[in-house]
């Protein structure tokens, strides 16, 4: 009796996990298939890839923490992710592209599309969210995404394998989509230099190349105790505001770089490279890795003058900058960056601010 009882349930589960596959691997219509953009969980996205016909392709990749990461390279710039990741959810189906417009839609979009592929976390059984077993991640869409309609109001958006385009919008958005599928590398990567917090960091050095008088090295050895070093002479400075280095350690959170010059024309960029840096900012954490840049002025071809209406040397509003251990070339503010270009006189006690930066 209780052999059969067995069977029966073991008969039961068996219909049930036959069931469930069978729901689940079925495939849509015809129709939906063709319109089907809209990705129903993006928490379960785990890659997406992206190319053109001009031989760009951008690979986006989640990792065990949650984080992005861009090519297997660079950590990703957060509020882009979202932003494609709500576009890829939120996408609505406005109307099949017109007959009459058929034609060029196709063959404009066979030359000026993204191909765009999602990958997601799937499993092969899964009972109603309660069984849940043998996860694999899985292609689950590919489409293409083509330029804007004339109204820039929607997308032209292509199924793979099919041959009906759609005109696709966001609802809410006043224009189109199709930007926030860009498949180059140095629109999605994070833009930060430096992202250490206080109690992180153990140390800064800061040298200035042409003017030795105002290298100095600040450790923060403990909560409450800081020590200031004059590199020129490898002394200790007793006579320091210690609130202005407590402000100078915590400026180095969250400073990012406003732009990738990597592509600037190599020239241009070896004359620069070349020559003295301003300042370089070495940064050490409380796990004893350091973090250096090298930051350099920026000719003034803007023609900014000063207060006497005499021509600056520099750009004032703006600097080069080689991070990364030196993998690129950026542009960076010193609005955001002159909290930490300070020079050693700026935490004398006795420091006036007259005549130094």
């Amino acid at each position: 009796m209780k052999k059969n009882r067995f069977v029966f349930i073991f008969a039961i589960v068996l219909a049930l996990v036959v069931l469930v596959l069978f729901l689940t691997q079925k495939k849509t219509t015809y129709k939906s298939a063709q319109n089907d953009f809209a990705i129903d969980d993006t928490s379960v996205v785990t890659k997406i890839f992206m190319s053109d016909k001009n031989n760009n392709s951008l690979k986006l990749t989640r990792v065990e923490s949650g984080k992005w990461f861009v090519n297997d390279k660079y950590p990703a710039q957060k509020k882009m992710i979202d932003m494609l990741l709500t576009t890829m959810a939120e996408l609505e189906v406005k109307e099949i592209v017109a007959k009459k417009a058929h034609n060029a839609i196709i063959k404009d979009m066979a030359v000026n599309s993204v191909k765009v592929e999602v990958y997601q976390m799937a499993f092969r059984i899964n009972l109603f969210n309660w069984i849940i077993l043998f996860p694999h991640e899985k292609l689950t869409k590919v489409y293409y995404v083509g330029g804007a309609t004339p109204s820039n109001r929607g997308s032209y958006m292509l199924m793979d394998n099919s041959e009906e385009p759609f005109v696709v919008y966001l609802p809410g958005l006043r224009g189109f989509v199709s930007p926030r599928y860009s498949p180059i590398e140095k629109y999605w990567r994070d833009f930060t230099v430096f992202n250490k917090s206080l109690p992180e960091i153990s140390s800064v050095k800061m040298e200035f190349p042409s003017n030795q008088e105002d290298s100095y090295e600040i450790k923060n050895e403990k909560p409450g105790k800081v020590t200031l070093i004059s590199l020129i002479d490898n002394k200790w400075i007793s006579d320091f505001d210690t609130v202005k280095i407590l402000t100078f350690l915590s400026g180095f959170r969250n400073l990012n770089f406003e732009a990738l010059l990597n592509d600037m024309d190599p020239l241009r960029k070896d004359s620069i490279l070349n020559s003295k840096p301003f300042i370089i900012i070495t940064v050490t954490d409380t796990s004893r890795t350091n973090q250096s840049i090298k930051v350099y002025h920026k000719n003034n071809s803007a023609g900014y003058t000063d207060s006497e209406n005499n021509p600056l040397p520099y750009d004032p509003d703006r600097l080069y900058a080689l991070v990364n251990d030196g993998k690129d070339f950026t542009l960076i503010q010193f609005f955001a960056f002159d909290k930490v270009l300070r020079p050693k006189f700026f935490f004398l006690k006795d420091f006036s601010g007259k005549g130094k930066k």
